[in-house]
This record gives C-alpha cells, structure tokens and sequence, in this order.
C-alpha cells in the first residue's frame, strides 16, 4: 500500500478571496466529503491489492456483495458490484483469507471511505475457516450430512421446541410468524446461551433433554435451533462438534437457522432442514393459515362443483331410465303377451277347425270308400277304421290342447319373469281368465265334434251299401268294367253282368230289356 498520507491540507489551493476580499461561504458537509474524496483519488494509485481475511458478509437483494478485510490490526470496508462478482473467481466467505483489487473510494452519504473490489483471489483461510472445513471434512466421511438421512417435517406439527437464547431477535420474530400464519402451535421455549463460552455445551445439553423429555412434555414434533445474525466468531457455538452430535442424535426432526442468509454453520449442514432465517424456519414448518383456508375453500368449491355435477348427471340418467320403454310403459309387455295370447287362441281355434274339416274329409272319403269296396273283409277294416276315427281324433285333439295349454303357461310364465316388478292383479286376474277360457272352449269343442263324428258316422254306415243289400237290395255291375248299371237303360241283350247280394255274388247274362218282367 503506497505511504503517502491520504490527505495533505497543504495540497489543497487556498480559496480565491471574493469581490469583497472576504473568503467564500463555509462548505456544507456534502461538499467537504466530495473535496476528500477528489484528492483521495488524486493521491492515491487507481489500483490497490489488499491482503485480509472477510468477515461480515452480507449480500442484499440487489445482488452486491458487501464484506470487511481485517487483519491482526485493523480492518477495512469494501464493496464488490454485482457485475464483478458474476466474473470473479471466488465468491466472499467468512474466514477466507483473500487478495482483493481495487481502487479507494469515498461514500459521500456517510463519509467513509471503502475499497470498491475488481478482482478476488484467494490467499488461504483463517484459523476458524481451517477449523470449519477440518469438522466438516470429519462429519462427511462419517455421513452426518448425507442429504440421505434427512427426515421429512410433518406437514402440521403441534408442538415445536425453541433452542435459543429468550433475549435474542430471532425469538420474538419466531413467535410472531407462528402467531401470524398458525396460532394454535404450542411452542416450548429452552432457553440457552447462543454464543461466548459453554455456548455450545447448553445448545447441545437442550437438545438431549428435549429428546430423553418428548413423551413427558406431551410430544414434540419438531426442534429449531436458532439465533441471529453476526461474524463469524459471533456463529462459532453452531460449528461445535458437540451440536453437530447433538443434531445428528437428534430423533425428533432439527431446523437449523442460525444468521442470515449468508451464513452458513455446520449446525446447517447436520440438520434435517436448513432455514436462512428465524422467520424463514418459521415458515417452513408451519403453513400458511391464509393459504390453508384458502385450500380449504378451493378444495371445497371444487367437491361442491363435483356434487352438482355428478348429480346431474344421476338425474340426467334417471330421467333416461325412466323415459324408457319398459319403465314408461310397465304394462306394455303384459299387453303385448296378451295379444300374443289371443292370437295363440285364434290360432288354436283355426287348427281345431282344420282338424275337424281333415277329419270329415276322411270321413267321406272313408265313406265313398266302402261304397266302393266289394269285399267283406274290405268292408270290416274300413268300419274299424271309421269306428276307431273319433277315438284317434279325441287323441289327437288332446294332445295339441295339451300343447296349447304348456305353450300358453310358458307364455304367462315368461310375461311374469320379465316384466316389471309388481304387475297389476287385473293383468294376472286376465291371464287366469283367458287361460280357463282356453281349458272351457277345449271342453266343450271336443264333445260338440264327437257328437257331429258320430252322426256322420252313422249317417255313412246307414248310407253303406251293404246295409242296403242286406234288407234284399242287389248291386249290379257290367262284369267287363266293374260300373254299377243304375238305368235299364244301360243293359243291352247279351251283356255280361255280375250281380252281389248281402252274402255273395254271381254272373249273368242279360236278355231282352224290353220284355216287362225282366227286373220285377
């Protein structure tokens, strides 16, 4: 550093003397300020290297970085612009021992002067810088600050420790940040020396009683251990080994928020969580009341707009189910298996018809059949045959009512099963009562169609042929073509004739039809 005295009065010109031969007015403070620091940079070389140790770091929100080089005997402000220090080599930590290059400058608004910083290189570290790397070197390789082992906060504690000191800064900013953003944490308060001799000791003594304490004190959720800000010495009771071990033991989380922001403790690093400040630990272990109600009401605005949606869509589906064809119209089905009812009777009575009509067919053709027949043996088959008739139809009409009436209790069965819960009793009432219809029409059918078989039966048996011949009647037929000879018209002299009686039959030839007593 130049030996040049910094301000020499000689230097500065006398003041010209004013039109009166008076000097001018007195300088205000401002000015003399601005006069130190003109011929400070006058004198001085525009570039100073620095040899010191920082101290006092502080980094506002505008991005400069202020600190202190000091030495065994004095120290000296300096000011490091935030464009250099985005270039420079290092950035200022506590306890570094540095090369800092600038140039002198006077802050007029104070009065003081301060090295504005270009250039930081490091020159090694100081003895409590050494002492802090050298403990956290051995807390590494023994894993106290692997990221690993660190435990998640509850997302709302009850109960929080305090470990600090009741006269400190940093307790009534705690304490009135719980107040504003969670009042109903109940904090216990362990009162112990921050920094000075057996600082360290009372940290780490609080710690164990808090933790051999938990289940008596009613649970502790979580530890803060805290003070304010200061130098370096000032923050030496959270570099301790004994806190280190003390944290590290710790089995109820530990937030670490000791300084500012800047400031970093082997406290920091052991501990589950680090805050930058006392009101930040503060905020990082409670939540916001505002923001958790409003949660609460978005949460709840949100379920609230799901409900309505959700029912709405239950009544759009209530509507479209009750809309629906079976639920509209509950008795549709049952109609529709009543129509289908009367049609099977209408049906049923068609076939019945059907059968009666086959069966008169057969009749007649059973009939024209034996007047046909020449034979006895003919004659006796056709008539079991006739006889055995109305037995065959009555079975055989027995067996399609049979049919008819499974058919039409499946249907009933069917139309019960699938239609809608709870059908009238009119619809049931009406299945009985076309269903004992059907049984009384089966009834009466069959005597009626017996009855009408019989007469014609009998009507074919009188009308038989062979009754007639056995009251004296003869059947005469031209014994070439087996045509029965109705007329005498139909003989001629000379034909072959055969003539059958009841018991037999023989042939003859025929004579003048003209002779009268031909045929008496």
């Amino acid at each position: 550093m130049s030996q040049r005295p910094l301000f020499d009065p000689s230097r500065i010109p006398p003041q010209p003397p004013t039109k009166r031969g008076r000097p001018e007015e007195p300088l205000t403070v401002r000015q003399v300020n601005e006069l130190v620091r003109a011929a400070l940079l006058d004198r001085i070389a525009p570039t100073l290297h620095v040899v010191g140790e920082i101290g006092d770091v502080s980094r506002p929100a505008s991005g400069h970085c202020y600190f202190t080089l000091k030495d065994d005997g004095a120290e000296i402000a300096c000011v490091l612009w935030r464009s250099a220090l985005a270039g420079a080599k290092i950035a200022p930590q506590q306890g570094l021992q540095v090369v800092a290059s600038g140039s002198l400058d006077v802050y007029v608004p104070r009065g003081s002067y301060q090295l504005v910083v270009r250039r930081i290189e490091p020159r090694g570290a100081g003895a409590l810088e050494q002492a802090f790397r050298k403990l956290v070197a051995k807390l590494e390789q023994e894993g106290l600050t692997d990221p690993r082992r660190k435990r998640p906060l509850p997302a709302y504690p009850q109960r929080v420790a305090l470990v600090t000191s009741p006269d400190g800064a940093a307790l009534h900013d705690i304490l009135q940040t719980l107040r504003r953003r969670f009042a109903a944490m109940d904090v216990l308060l362990l009162p112990v020396r921050v920094q000075g001799e057996g600082a360290a000791r009372q940290i780490a003594a609080a710690l164990d009683t808090i933790n051999r304490s938990a289940d008596a004190l009613g649970g502790i959720d979580v530890i803060i251990v805290t003070r304010g800000g200061g130098s370096l010495e000032d923050l030496w009771a959270f570099n301790e080994e004994i806190v280190a071990r003390a944290i590290a033991a710790s089995r109820i989380p530990v937030v670490s928020a000791v300084g500012h922001e800047v400031d970093v403790t082997i406290s920091d690093l052991v501990a589950d969580l680090r805050a930058a400040t006392p009101t930040a630990a503060a905020e990082r272990i409670t939540p916001d009341r505002a923001a958790l109600q409003e949660r609460l009401s978005r949460d709840a605005a949100r379920l609230a707009r799901a409900m309505r949606q959700h029912c709405a869509a239950q009544r759009a589906e209530l509507r479209r189910l009750l809309a629906a064809y079976p639920i509209a119209r509950p008795l549709e089905p049952l109609r529709q298996r009543a129509q289908r009812l009367d049609e099977a009777l209408a049906a049923l009575a068609r076939a019945a018809e059907a059968r009666l009509a086959l069966a008169r067919k057969r009749v007649r053709d059973a009939a024209a059949s034996l007047e046909r027949a020449a034979a006895g043996t003919l004659r006796r088959r056709w008539l079991a045959r006739v006889e055995f008739a109305p037995r065959r139809y009555e079975l055989a009409h027995r067996r399609m009512l049979s049919r008819a009436r499974r058919r039409l209790e499946e249907l009933a069965t069917a139309a019960t099963r699938r239609g809608p819960q709870g059908l009238s009793a009119r619809a049931d009432e009406r299945l009985r009562h076309l269903l004992h219809r059907l049984t009384l029409a089966a009834a009466t059918i069959v005597p009626i169609r017996r009855a009408r078989l019989s007469q014609r039966l009998s009507a074919a048996v009188a009308l038989d042929p062979l009754h007639v011949l056995e009251r004296g009647f003869a059947v005469v037929q031209d014994a070439r073509t087996g045509g029965i000879l109705r007329s005498a018209a139909c003989v001629r002299e000379g034909l072959r004739i055969q003539v059958r009686l009841a018991d037999g039959e023989f042939k003859a030839t025929a004579d003048d039809p003209a002779q009268p007593r031909l045929f008496d």
